[in-house]
């Protein structure tokens, strides 16, 4: 499994192909408090629920001054479809060789109904204006995973 990150790691800097087909890269963004979430599969049950979430909330964390970022392993194709049928307000990325996901600590072993296979793992990391982990949760469940994000936050 690969190594989590932690509050005051350096967050890795990654360069991602959003659903509109552009290049996102982290880097970009310096100066803004970022909240990378990751999950799993587009347009997903549990996938849908947290991207809306964001999506209903986005406001109030975008006037909070955080930048919200989706990373799955879907193609972008699948990330457009997503977008576009949810009518989400944030980029989604797309890490088919999962490269950010296992840099991030959120590619790793996974059990459902006794399988154990390699997978992402849903996880969220909050990085503050220097670049810095401020915030990482794994494992976090999708249904009112912004709300406990918010608390967390202070917000």
């Amino acid at each position: 499994m690969n190594a989590r990150l932690n509050p005051g790691d350096t967050a890795p800097d990654f360069t991602l192909t959003t659903a509109s087909g552009e290049s996102l890269s982290l880097s970009s963004l310096r100066g803004k408090k970022v909240i990378i979430y990751f999950y799993p599969k587009a347009s997903t049950p549990g996938c849908t629920t947290q991207a809306c979430d964001f999506r209903d909330s986005l406001a109030s964390l975008q006037g909070a001054g955080y930048q919200v970022l989706g990373v799955s392993p879907d193609p972008v194709a699948a990330l457009e479809k997503f977008t576009a049928k949810e009518e989400l307000t944030f980029p989604l990325l797309s890490d088919e060789d999962h490269s950010v996901a296992e840099a991030y600590g959120a590619w790793g072993e996974k059990k459902n109904y006794g399988r154990v296979f390699e997978g992402l793992i849903r996880s969220t990391v909050v990085i503050d204006e220097n670049g810095v982990v401020e915030l990482a949760q794994y494992n976090v469940k999708a249904t009112g995973h912004v709300a406990r994000l918010r608390k967390s936050l202070g917000l």
